[in-house]
């Protein structure tokens, strides 16, 4: 983000006040927390989605297990964050809510592209009244409903783009490029794992581990991958 200069200052105390030039800056600042957090993935396959995290695990007496970036929001639906985890475990509770809420009154699950909507409503709230801040993370958003697989991401601004393949976080820019690069329409849901654990790889190289990643598949229904199971995956794929 470029520097901010020193006569613009001013502006960056309240979310409700734009600077001359039409900016809202503590939303800009909130985009590059989300630009430090930790990388995740998400990518289309055939029939499902992939969703993969980074987990920086600050200390060896840390239990990594204990680290959860990938939250299930439904069964059929999960989100991970880059950013502020704290904003996105609320967004997470948020989007459950929401979820159960349209089962209880439809009896049918909510359309992804729906739980997005609502959660983006409720981001965009926060970036209009004073005495609050906006979220300081995205969320990616994916699952399988009556249109198929779907990817979402949202940013703290309350926007929201459907993607076939995506990254955030500090790892972004050169993961996007990868997933450019070697994504394809209609891979298998074994070749979109594969691409997911190649396209973190491409950025963190010899400091990739998989007991320090999280990698979960919605077919339909949530499935969380061991690393055992992500450690196969890539001795299968040499």
């Amino acid at each position: 983000m470029p520097a901010i200069p020193t006569d613009m200052l001013g502006y960056d105390r309240a979310i409700t006040v734009f600077s001359p030039d039409g900016r809202l800056l503590q939303v800009e600042y909130a985009r590059e927390t989300v630009r430090k957090g930790a990388t995740v993935i998400g990518i289309i396959g055939k029939k499902s989605v992939v969703l993969m995290a980074e987990k920086i695990v600050s200390s060896d007496l840390m239990v990594s297990e204990s680290i959860q970036k990938v939250y299930q929001i439904d069964s059929h639906v999960a989100g991970a964050g880059a950013g502020l985890l704290g904003d996105a475990r609320v967004l997470i509770k948020k989007a459950q809510e929401e979820a159960r809420r349209h089962q209880l009154i439809y009896d049918e699950p909510i359309e992804i592209s729906t739980l997005v909507s609502n959660i983006c409503d409720f981001k965009q709230l926060y970036t209009q009244y004073g005495g609050i801040r906006p979220f300081g993370v995205s969320l990616l958003v994916g699952g399988v409903d009556s249109k198929g697989p779907r990817l979402f991401l949202t940013e703290p601004a309350g926007i929201f783009f459907e993607y076939k393949a995506v990254s955030i976080g500090e790892g972004s820019n050169i993961v996007n490029k990868y997933l450019e690069k070697n994504y394809k329409e209609g891979m298998s849901d074994e070749e979109a794992i594969n691409l997911a654990i190649k396209a973190l790889k491409s950025y963190l190289k010899t400091k990739f581990d998989e007991n320090k990643v999280e990698i979960v598949q919605l077919d339909g229904e949530f499935k969380k991958y061991t690393p055992q199971e992500i450690a196969k995956h890539i001795k299968n794929d040499k």
